[in-house]
């Protein structure tokens, strides 16, 4: 027997419909190659090119994870690493034409919405978005 999610703490309610949309996202993201973790990165280098710890720093996350995400999205075609000008021991990693094409084509306002909002009322959309901007801002 399945439990009756209307009687969890609000708390476990939000994390189950974080991890929902987080996979719906991932499916989404799948199109192009990508997860949740790596399109960060190419967010952070549509604004300039950085290094590895450039980017470690601006995510938040350990060089090796960035590390990870590098390989796949140089794989992709989405990145490239360049030797730095003046460092031989680093590089610059840039974006691609194909990863700027990408990011714009994945971060469309209408389909990102449509994944967390899909069968909702207008009303319940708003409701939604005012809770979430309370729990954010508290």
């Amino acid at each position: 027997m399945e439990e009756d999610p209307s009687r969890w703490p609000t708390g476990r309610l939000l994390s189950a419909a974080a991890r929902k949309v987080e996979r719906q996202w991932d499916e989404y993201l799948a199109q192009w190659g990508i997860s949740h973790a790596s399109l960060p990165v190419l967010a952070v280098l549509a604004r300039q090119d950085h290094s590895q710890r450039q980017i470690a720093t601006a995510l938040g996350v350990t060089e090796q994870s960035v590390s990870r995400m590098l390989v796949r999205l140089e794989r992709t075609g989405y990145l490239r690493r360049e030797p730095h000008a003046s460092d031989r021991r680093r590089h610059v990693v840039a974006l691609t034409d194909t990863g700027r094409q990408v990011l714009a084509e994945v971060s469309r306002p209408q389909a990102v919405e449509q994944l967390v909002t899909h069968g909702l009322s207008a009303a319940e959309v708003d409701d939604l978005r005012a809770g979430l901007l309370a729990v954010l801002r508290r």
